[in-house]
C-alpha cells in the first residue's frame, strides 16, 4: 500500500509540474517581452501587471473554431499535437529536482530523456505532412532537416557529461558534479543549450515557422485547442531543456547552501535559463536556412567533438 501511494504521489507531482511550469514560462515570456519591446497589451489584461493575460489566451483558443482541412490526413492531423506534447511529459518524469525527488529514477535516464525529446519534434513533421498544405509541408521538412542537424551536437555534449560523471543516471550525474565543471564543461553547455533551442524551433532558430515566408510552417492549418497544444508543447520543451541543462551542467540541486531546499536551486536555475531563452528571442533576428545548417555542421558539431575529446582526456587522466 505504501509503494502504491508513493507511485501515485510521484505521478501527481510530475503532472502538476507539467501543467504549471510551462504556463509559468508562458506568463514570464509575456512579461519579459512586454518590458523589453515596450508591448502595452500584455501589461493590462486583468488589471495588476496583466496577471490574467494567460487566462485571456486560453479563453481565446477555446472559443476558436476547430477547423479540419478538406485535404488533410484526418487521423495523423489529429494525432500530431499529442505526439508533440506527450513526450515532454514522459521526459519530465526522469528529471530530478532533489535527492530522491524524481518521478522515475532509472540507470539510463539520460538516454531515455534524449530519445523521448527527439520523438516530440516529430509532431511538427506529422502536422506539416498531414495538413494537405504546401506551406505546412515545407515547414515540416525544415523541421526534419533542423532535427537531423542539431540532434548530433545535442547528444554528443550530453554524452560528454555522462562520460565525466561515469553514469547515465541523471541523479548520479548531479551527485558527481563539481563546481569546476563550469570551466571544462562550459563549452559543451553552450553547444547543448544552443542545439536544444534549435530542436525546439525557438527564435532565432524558428525558420520552420517563418511567418514572413511560409505563414506559420507546419502549424498553418491548426486552430483552437489543437494549436494551443503545440504552443504548450513549445513551453514544455523550454522547461525540459532548461531543467536538463541545469541538471547536467549547473549542478542541479547543488547551491551555496545545500539543505532540504535543494529542489529550489534546481527550479531557480531552470527559471533563469528560461528567461535567457526569452531574451534570445527578443535580441536576435531569425537565421536563414543556410545559416542554420552552417552553424550546426561547421561549428556546433566540431565543438561538441572537441568537448568530447577533452572530457576523454580529463576523465582518463
Amino acid at each position: 500500500m505504501t509503494e502504491i501511494l508513493e507511485v501515485l504521489l510521484r505521478v501527481v507531482g510530475v503532472l502538476a509540474a507539467f501543467l504549471l511550469l510551462p504556463l509559468l514560462v508562458g506568463q514570464t515570456e509575456h512579461k519579459v517581452m512586454a518590458h523589453m519591446q515596450g508591448r502595452v497589451g500584455p501589461m493590462y489584461a486583468g488589471g495588476f501587471h496583466g496577471f490574467a493575460q494567460l487566462v485571456a489566451d486560453g479563453v481565446k483558443f477555446a472559443q476558436k473554431e476547430d477547423v479540419l482541412p478538406a485535404r488533410a490526413d484526418r487521423a495523423v492531423f489529429r494525432l500530431a499535437p499529442a505526439v508533440a506534447l506527450v513526450p515532454y511529459l514522459v521526459a519530465l518524469a526522469f528529471v530530478p529536482l532533489a535527492p530522491g525527488l524524481v518521478g522515475v529514477d532509472v540507470d539510463a535516464g539520460l538516454l531515455v530523456v534524449l530519445a523521448v525529446m527527439g520523438v516530440g519534434v516529430l509532431g511538427a513533421l506529422m502536422g506539416g505532412w498531414a495538413s494537405g498544405n504546401k506551406y505546412a509541408l515545407l515547414g515540416g521538412l525544415r523541421t526534419a532537416a533542423q532535427l537531423m542537424a542539431y540532434e548530433l551536437p545535442f547528444v554528443l555534449t550530453a554524452a560528454s557529461v555522462a562520460m565525466a560523471a561515469g553514469t547515465l543516471s541523471l541523479p548520479g550525474i548531479v551527485e558527481a558534479w563539481q563546481p569546476w565543471w563550469l570551466l571544462w564543461q562550459g563549452l559543451g553547455a553552450g553547444v547543448f543549450f544552443v542545439a536544444g533551442l534549435a530542436e525546439l524551433q525557438r527564435p532565432p532558430f524558428d525558420m520552420p515557422v517563418a511567418d514572413s515566408e511560409i505563414i506559420f510552417g507546419a502549424f498553418t492549418e491548426y486552430t483552437g485547442l489543437r494549436f494551443a497544444f503545440f504552443l504548450l508543447a513549445e513551453y514544455a520543451g523550454i522547461v525540459l531543456l532548461c531543467a536538463l541543462t541545469a541538471v547536467l551542467f549547473l549542478g542541479g540541486w547543488h547551491g551555496p547552501v545545500e539543505d532540504a531546499l535543494g529542489w529550489l536551486w534546481t527550479l531557480l536555475k531552470t527559471l533563469a535559463l528560461a528567461v535567457l531563452v526569452i531574451w534570445l528571442r527578443v535580441a536576435y533576428p531569425r537565421l536563414r536556412e543556410d545559416q542554420l545548417q552552417r552553424l550546426a555542421w561547421q561549428w556546433l558539431v566540431p565543438l561538441a567533438l572537441v568537448q568530447l575529446g577533452l572530457t576523454g582526456v580529463v576523465a582518463l587522466a
